[in-house]
């Protein structure tokens, strides 16, 4: 804990002296405890200077997803983010956060990693989740609400997402139906939210929101058969942005999204979503799981987050995500 605070302080005073004292009385630790928090941040990779008369100072730090440079970062929230658990590699966060859900988990659980060894999206697809290059993490939900009401988290997690890189990079993100943010019309970030219910009742256990962000990636770094459609915030922005930050980031706005989507009133999420959504006005084509195609011009987005489109002979139905998937009629998006 006082590693935590620390680390907190001197982030809030980057590039400035701060001397023991100074930190012991304000942390309300003693000048002991000070100094071997100083000394363990170092052996993370954090650079802190010393020197006599002036104090500490913090240089530089590791871009690493580690509970306290998280939580460094990370404002005060209701639920989410509460508990954190930061692993360096694993098979898949979700998988991860299911398994401790069954194990007793609290509400609110966030589960981060470094890498996935077998990282998943939609329709059973891989997800690539290369070493320190993005944000692989999935929140643990246990809201007190029927499961019908939670059918749209994921779009809504898709605008929770699009704020947050908004917020830490300054990029306008749109969303691709049914939840895929998108930079440059490229794929920047997946989700994926899965839920258990019990068997004789029907009732909610828990939900899981998977999200992996591509931070840092090159082109190189995505197999051959997703470069055209996928896009990081370095290959977008030319920037590194912080991998941390930005997890804090997604946190928080998880966290409102959680209280917003408790509170059962969600429309400003809707607002946002429409005005986010790039398929709409264009053509698009719908692919269904059996094969099938169709081309239509995506016009809406209904109250259940439905795509309303309207078809060649004039037509307009509403098509919902686990029925199809659509693309551009060259293009991911266009």
């Amino acid at each position: 804990m006082s590693r935590r605070a620390v680390l907190k302080f001197l982030r809030a005073h980057e590039g400035t002296y701060l001397s023991g004292e100074e930190l012991s009385r304000n942390l309300g630790l003693s000048r002991t405890a000070v100094w071997k928090a100083v000394d363990a941040l170092r052996k993370e990779g954090y650079t802190i200077e010393a020197r006599t008369g002036l104090g500490y100072c913090l240089r530089g730090t590791p871009d690493i997803l580690t509970e306290p440079e998280i939580r460094s970062f990370l404002g005060e929230t209701y639920v989410v983010g509460r508990k954190l658990v930061c692993l360096d590699e694993v098979d898949s966060t979700n998988t991860y956060a299911k398994q401790v859900a069954m194990a007793g988990a609290p509400d609110g659980t966030v589960v981060t990693a470094n890498a996935q060894t077998a990282g998943r999206g939609r329709m059973d697809r891989t997800f690539q989740s290369p070493r320190d290059k993005g944000i692989y993490l999935t929140a643990l939900l246990r809201p007190a609400l029927p499961p019908e009401k939670l059918l749209p988290v994921t779009a809504l997690a898709g605008v929770a997402v699009c704020n947050a890189v908004e917020r830490v990079c300054g990029a306008k993100i749109g969303l691709k139906w049914p939840n895929d943010p998108v930079l440059e019309n490229r794929k920047l970030c997946g989700i994926l939210t899965e839920m258990s219910l019990e068997a004789e009742t029907g009732r909610l256990q828990y939900v899981v929101v998977g999200i992996g962000v591509n931070v840092l990636q090159e082109a190189e770094d995505f197999p051959p058969e997703v470069r055209e459609v996928a896009t990081s915030l370095y290959q977008s922005l030319g920037t590194a942005a912080s991998r941390p930050a930005l997890t804090a980031a997604l946190i928080e706005e998880l966290d409102r999204l959680y209280t917003a989507l408790a509170a059962g009133d969600t429309t400003a999420y809707l607002t946002a979503y429409r005005a986010r959504c790039v398929n709409l006005g264009r053509p698009v084509q719908m692919l269904t799981s059996a094969g099938g195609r169709e081309v239509a011009e995506a016009v809406g987005i209904d109250d259940q987050f439905g795509l309303v489109v309207r078809m060649a002979d004039g037509r307009e139905k509403t098509v919902r995500s686990g029925e199809v998937s659509v693309r551009g009629l060259y293009g991911y998006v266009e």
